[in-house]
């Protein structure tokens, strides 16, 4: 028998409602029923209500709607403590976009809050939900490297945009430069969500962080402020040392202040799992491992003989083992975009009766790191971590096709 649907109330129709969200929530997850959509612009609500045959709504009306049982949080992030807390005080569960507040005190008041009203509290990013997130920790599970050594994360880019409507208007109001939404709160929290997951708690955070240049310009010459100075009132940039409860240690680099540039690798004591990009769905994974080099012995080789026979490496052509592979996908959730799987997942907890799996101690704990890092910064001295954390359940293997296939494996 089908689980009875839970119903949802989205508040905030701007670009990553229209982009995928909104057509997710609807068309995509059988467990999810969009009741109505709410924005401090009225026309955006109505366009979005019209598409998708909801109802337009204010947030007033989706947090005393005694039907609505989810609150989807889709504003900017200077208005999620808003929109979050004030949801949560009607008694709704919330799921919230990342990050899930501007700063650390923010969301530990988010998380007293949840606590105090006994309603579930689920931020993004939800990727670690993802193909390639969920494959790569189960072969590390397994034991693909051997025993995790170190995870090194780095994503480098320019946040200087040189358009003539920048923050001219809402749809073009670019929130990375805003609070809540530098660098490591727009990209961080893919890659600490999917090195927590793989990982599991940090225990101490050393480093620096900041904002490097406070003061920028805009510099299209048709834009009306042309030349003139505006603030970034955000954290920008996280150079940052990370030791895990696991023993691991790593590297957390971002900066918002220079050219394009990423990696992503975490190493052990037999190999080296290249991964993909944390903000996609579908990636790659390459495995390094330096026997890969070795004459592989083949049971019953073409063209050669069984029982274990040494066969010449020349000779096996496309059998022979590389000195690197890409390691198949063996999760679903791999079709590009499928960002709102965590709500999916929140849906059937309730419905369960279990711990979601973006549960908000994953969010809150990676919002910890980016501010230890600042701590640090100040202090001088190595942060250490308050809040708790344990891995989310990994989702079943599935190689079944289309979402329908794939949500059946949050149905646990």
């Amino acid at each position: 028998m089908q689980p009875k649907k839970v119903k949802v109330g989205v508040i905030g129709c701007g670009t990553i409602c229209k982009r995928t969200y909104m057509e997710n929530m609807v068309n995509k997850f059988n467990i999810l029923e969009v009741v109505g959509c709410a924005d401090l612009i009225p026309e955006r609500s109505k366009a979005m209500a019209d598409k998708y045959g909801i109802k337009q709504m204010t947030n007033e009306e989706i947090y005393n709607d005694p039907e609505i049982e989810v609150v989807c949080n889709l504003t900017t992030p200077e208005s999620h403590f808003e929109v979050s807390s004030e949801a949560m005080k009607h008694g709704k569960h919330v799921y919230c976009e990342k990050m899930m507040a501007v700063d650390f005190s923010e969301a530990t008041e988010l998380m007293r809050l949840a606590k105090e009203n006994n309603v579930m509290f689920i931020t993004a990013p939800d990727t670690f939900l993802g193909a390639w997130e969920q494959s790569a920790r189960f072969y590390i599970d397994a034991g693909i490297i051997g025993k995790p050594v170190s995870v090194h994360a780095q994503h480098t880019c320019s946040y200087r945009p040189a358009n003539p409507i920048f923050d001219l208007s809402p749809d073009s109001f670019f929130f990375p430069l805003h609070p809540g939404g530098g660098l490591p709160f727009d990209w961080g929290g893919y890659y600490l969500h999917t090195m927590l997951n793989i990982l599991g708690r940090i225990t101490k955070v050393a480093g620096f962080g900041g904002n490097y240049e406070p003061n920028m310009l805009y510099t299209h010459p048709a834009h009306p402020k042309y030349k003139e100075n505006f603030f970034v009132d955000t954290p920008t940039s996280i150079f940052a040392a990370l030791e895990f409860e696991s023993g691991v240690h790593g590297t957390f680099q971002l900066t918002s202040e220079s050219y394009n540039s990423e990696h992503f690798e975490i190493t052990g004591t037999k190999g080296t799992l290249v991964l993909g990009n944390p903000n996609n769905f579908d990636g790659s994974m390459i495995l390094k491992r330096p026997n890969m080099k070795e004459k592989p012995r083949m049971m019953g080789a073409p063209g050669q003989g069984g029982n274990g026979a040494q066969v010449d490496r020349a000779q096996l052509g496309e059998f022979a083992m590389p000195e690197e592979m890409v390691l198949p996908m063996l999760h679903g959730f791999n079709d590009g975009s499928c960002r709102g799987v965590g709500l999916a997942d929140m849906a059937y907890a309730l419905r369960n009766g279990r711990k979601p799996r973006a549960d908000a101690q994953i969010g809150y704990h990676a919002m910890e790191v980016i501010h230890g890092s600042i701590e640090s910064q100040k202090t001088g001295k190595t942060y250490i971590m308050t809040s708790p954390f344990e891995r989310p359940a990994p989702l079943d293997i599935t190689i079944a096709a289309g979402i329908s296939g794939q949500e059946a494996v949050l149905d646990d």
